[in-house]
Formats: C-alpha cells, structure tokens, sequence
C-alpha cells in the first residue's frame, strides 16, 4: 500500500470527511483491520482565509509548497491537496515536489467524462466559480461546460461557506438556498452540480436534489484509495 500525503485544515471540517473516506475506501478494499496510510500536514485555515481576501496567492503558493515538500519528506508517495480552492496554487504545489499531485479538477473531471455528463453547474468559494484555474480546466482539458450562478447567488454561497460551513455550522436556511440556485443552474440546463468546495456536501446531500451531486471531497479521496492500493 503507498502512503497517501494529504495538505489538510482547509478547512479541517472537510479534512474529517478526507480521512473518513479514505479509512473506509482501504477497509472496504482489504477486509480486516486495514486502513489507509497517511501523512497529513493540516495548516492553520485562518493564515490561509486572511490571505486568500487579501488575493496574496503568492505567499499562498509558498506557504502550500512548503508544507508539500515536508509532506514528501515525511514519506507520502502521492499528494492530495484538500481542498478545491487551493488548487488556483497547484502548479506551484507541483513544481516544488518530485512525488505526483492528484488533482481534484482532474478527478472529478474524469468521472464526469465516465458518467457521460458534458455541461454542469459549478458551487464554490467566489475564487472557484468565478476564477480560470478550475473551470478553465475543465473545459479545456476534458471539454466539459461549466455553468455558475449569477453574482448574487455566488455571493451567498461564498458567504455560507465561510461564515457557517468553514465553522462547522449547517442551517436548514442555507440548505435551501443552495438547492434554490442548483434548482436555477438545473432550469439553465446543467446536467449535473459539482460540489466544487471540500464543505458543501457538509450542507447538500443527494437526497436533498433530484439532479446527480458530485462530491469533489469523495470522488478525490476514493481516487487516492485506488491509486495508494494499486490502480489507477
């Protein structure tokens, strides 16, 4: 089994739901008392949240790197970065590292692409809907469509993250105001919603919805599993 590196505490409620999957996925693989091998370097979120406000992804970029390399040099054979906003910072993640990144764009990418899904709504922090580096990706890389809400919808679900998810709070009033704007995205003809932030399935559960969720904190964490045991 290789060991899985994880960057974690963006914010360290998503981390619980990396570990979880990630145990589960190697228990349910290999029986027993297995779980997964892993090295976690949980950074202090509000060193992040101030910088990110503040659009210094510079200092980001070097604060993320070098957590990566200790990470690295603590063993891990791979790395996950967890959360979906931080990957703004993956290339320079990456070119500090000499083991393998997986991308969380990139994995749920290749599941959309699996499921024959080619246009989706897109939720996340402000910088995930609305900057290049994750949609561009998608579009440019697996030629998926990206719808995002419009700005007043974006900045309520900017704002539910940080204010309530980020700090573990779930309230029924933002629950339904996300499943108002997937309702929206859905009208627009999304196929799919990506759950483009570590926390919102925290809040949006497929139960909630009748159009197919992709949690991007599983579908990463259960990719890893696959690659720390052997496949792809």
């Amino acid at each position: 089994m290789q060991t899985i590196g994880l960057l974690g505490g963006m914010s360290w409620e998503s981390t619980l739901s990396y570990y979880k999957v990630l145990n589960e996925g190697v228990k349910a693989q290999l029986g027993g008392f297995h779980s997964a091998k892993v090295i976690i370097n949980s950074v202090d979120f509000a060193d992040i949240e101030r910088l990110q406000h503040q659009g210094d992804w510079d200092e980001l970029a070097a604060m993320l790197a070098q957590a990566a390399c200790a990470v690295e040099a603590a063993g891990a054979d791979f790395l996950l970065i967890g959360t979906n906003t931080m990957h703004k910072v993956a290339p320079q993640v990456e070119a500090a590292i000499s083991i393998p990144l997986l991308h969380i764009a990139d994995e749920t990418a290749r599941q959309l692409v699996a499921d024959g899904v080619s246009r989706v709504g897109l939720l996340g922090t402000a910088f995930t809907m609305e900057q290049d580096f994750y949609k561009g990706r998608l579009t440019e890389k697996f030629g998926i469509e990206v719808l995002i809400p419009d700005a007043d919808q974006r900045a309520d679900i900017h704002r539910i993250i940080y204010d309530e998810l980020c700090q573990g709070q779930i309230h029924p009033a933002s629950r339904t105001r996300y499943l108002d704007i997937i309702a929206d995205l859905q009208r627009q003809g999304a196929k799919a919603i990506i759950l483009g932030c570590t926390e919102i399935a925290l809040l949006v559960e497929p139960e909630h919805t009748d159009i197919r969720l992709y949690d991007t904190t599983a579908i990463h964490a259960e990719a890893a599993v696959r690659i720390a045991l052997g496949g792809r």
